[in-house]
C-alpha cells in the first residue's frame, strides 16, 4: 500500500496548494488501516532488526515472501541501497534469505527515482505473504465536485495509470454516485463488482470488499481511497494489493489516532517549518527567493523570473488571512537558504492588507540583518500605507511598479 504522492492535478482531484501537507503514512500502516476496517490485504508484519524479519518470515509460514523497504517514496522495486542491494521490493520462498536482505536494507539508504540524490535511509521493513495475482482491476472512492459527495469510480483495467485507461478507452471507466445519506447500496456494490469483471461467487466477495472500503472511507475522514489493483487470486480470493489514502486535513481533531502515526522523518525540514506558520513552502534550484500571495501568483512570478533570465530558488505561498509574524517567519526561511542572492516579493492585496506585509518586512529586514538584494512590488488594499511604510523604513529595498519591473530587478540584482 502506497501512501506517498496524491493523485496528479489531471486526475481527480488537485491537492497540492492545500495549506496542510498532506498526512504521510508508511505502506505497513495504511494496510493496517485497511485490515481494521476487515479490507481484505496480505498477511504481513513489520521489523525494525534483521533478526525480526526473519522470525516474521518463520510466522508468516507463507508459501513466498515479499519483503519491502518501508520509505515515503515511489520506485522502490528499482530502487538502489548504499550497501549495494538492488531492489526495495524482494521475493522468496526461505525465511533465512529474508533476514540476510534485511541486514542489507535497514540503515543504509534506498535510492529511487523519488527520493533525494543520497536516497532516505531504511529504518523499518514489512514481511508480507506474497500472493500471486491472475486478475488485476481498480478500484476508488473519492470526493467529486461535480456531485456534491463521494463517488466511486472503477475499471477492469487494473495495475496501470488509471488516466491512461481514461484517455485511450473511456468506455471501460465506469462511475457509481454514492448517495451520503443511504451510504453504498447492495445493487450499486453488485453493478461495480461486475463492471469490475468480476464473476459468480467472486462478485458478491467483490461487492463486499467495496461496501468495506466505504466504510473505511467515512472511518477516516478520507478524501480518497484508491485500490490499485483490487486483485483476484488463482484460490479465488479478492484481495486490495496496493493503495493510495488520501485524508481529510480538517478532521484532524477527531482522527487523532490516525494523525499520529504522520510520519514526518522523511519530510523536508522547511516544508515543515514552513507548514508550522501556514505558509506554502516549495524548494527549488534557483538564487532568486519569491515571497508571494496566492498560488497562481506565485507560479507566474517564477515563470517571469525564468523569462528573465533568473532562476526562482523556491515558491512560497503566504496564502490569504496573513499576518506580521507570518512574513517575519517567511523571511526566517528564505534568508537561511544559502543558494538565496536576491528576494523578490510580489504581493497583490485583496484580502490581504498590503500595509501588513511592509510591516513584517521592515521588521524582518532589520532582525534578521538582511544582507541579499530586496525587491518588493505591492499592489492592493492600503498599498499607499504600505508603500509610505517602505519608504520612510530607510532600508535599502527597490520598489518595483508592476511584476514584469520586479524580475527584472530581481534579476539584475545578483548580476551586479
Amino acid at each position: 500500500i502506497e501512501l506517498i504522492l496524491p493523485l496528479s492535478c489531471s486526475s481527480f482531484q488537485c491537492s497540492w496548494l492545500t495549506p496542510r501537507r498532506w498526512l504521510n503514512l508508511q505502506e505497513y500502516q495504511s494496510k493496517k488501516l485497511m485490515q481494521d476496517s476487515g479490507v481484505a490485504v496480505q498477511r504481513f508484519y513489520v521489523a525494525d532488526t534483521a533478526s525480526e524479519a526473519q522470525e516474521a518470515a518463520k510466522r508468516l509460514n507463507a508459501k513466498e515472501i515479499v519483503l519491502k523497504a518501508q520509505i515515503l517514496a515511489g520506485g522502490r522495486g528499482k530502487g538502489v541501497f548504499d550497501s549495494g542491494l538492488k531492489g526495495g521490493v524482494h521475493l522468496t520462498k526461505d525465511p533465512a534469505v529474508v533476514g540476510e536482505l534485511a541486514k542489507r536494507m535497514l540503515g543504509f539508504n534506498l535510492i529511487t527515482k523519488q527520493t533525494p540524490k543520497d536516497g532516505v535511509k531504511v529504518k523499518t521493513v514489512m514481511v508480507a505473504e506474497a500472493l500471486d495475482i491472475s486478475r488485476e482491476t481498480y478500484f476508488a472512492i473519492l470526493m467529486d465536485r461535480a456531485c456534491n459527495g463521494p463517488v466511486m469510480v472503477g475499471s477492469p483495467q487494473g495495475g496501470m495509470d488509471i488516466e491512461e485507461v481514461a484517455a485511450s478507452t473511456p468506455e471501460l471507466i465506469f462511475k457509481e454516485v454514492i448517495d451520503i445519506y443511504k451510504g453504498v447500496q447492495d445493487d450499486q456494490a453488485l453493478r461495480m463488482a461486475a463492471n469490475l469483471g468480476f464473476k459468480g461467487p467472486l462478485q458478491r466477495q467483490a461487492a463486499d470488499q467495496i461496501k468495506r472500503l466505504y466504510d473505511l472511507f467515512l472511518k477516516v475522514d478520507a478524501t480518497q481511497v484508491e485500490v490499485n489493483p483490487l486483485g483476484e487470486t488463482p484460490e479465488g480470493q479478492v484481495v486490495c494489493f496496493d493503495a493510495k489514502i488520501n485524508f481529510d486535513d480538517n478532521a484532524e481533531f477527531r482522527q487523532k489516532d490516525v494523525f499520529a502515526m504522520d510520519d514526518m522523518t522523511e519530510s523536508d525540514a522547511t516544508e515543515m517549518e514552513a507548514a508550522k506558520w501556514d505558509l506554502k513552502y516549495i524548494g527549488m534550484d534557483g538564487n532568486i527567493a519569491c515571497f508571494v500571495n496566492g498560488a497562481g501568483l506565485a507560479m507566474a512570478t517564477c515563470d517571469i523570473i525564468d523569462l528573465h533570465g533568473g532562476k526562482p530558488a523556491n515558491f512560497l505561498d503566504l496564502g490569504g488571512g496573513v499576518k506580521e509574524r507570518q512574513v517575519y517567519e517567511a523571511f526566517k526561511l528564505l534568508t537561511a537558504d544559502p543558494k538565496v542572492e536576491a528576494i523578490l516579493v510580489n504581493i497583490f492585496g485583496g484580502i490581504v492588507n498590503c500595509a501588513i506585509i511592509a510591516n513584517g518586512i521592515t521588521k524582518a529586514c532589520r532582525e534578521l540583518e538582511l544582507k541579499v538584494p530586496l525587491v518588493v512590488r505591492l499592489e492592493g488594499t492600503n498599498v499607499h500605507e504600505a508603500k509610505r511604510i517602505l519608504t520612510e523604513s530607510g532600508l535599502p529595498i527597490t520598489a518595483a511598479d508592476n511584476l514584469d519591473d520586479a524580475a527584472k530587478k530581481a534579476v539584475a540584482a545578483i548580476r551586479k
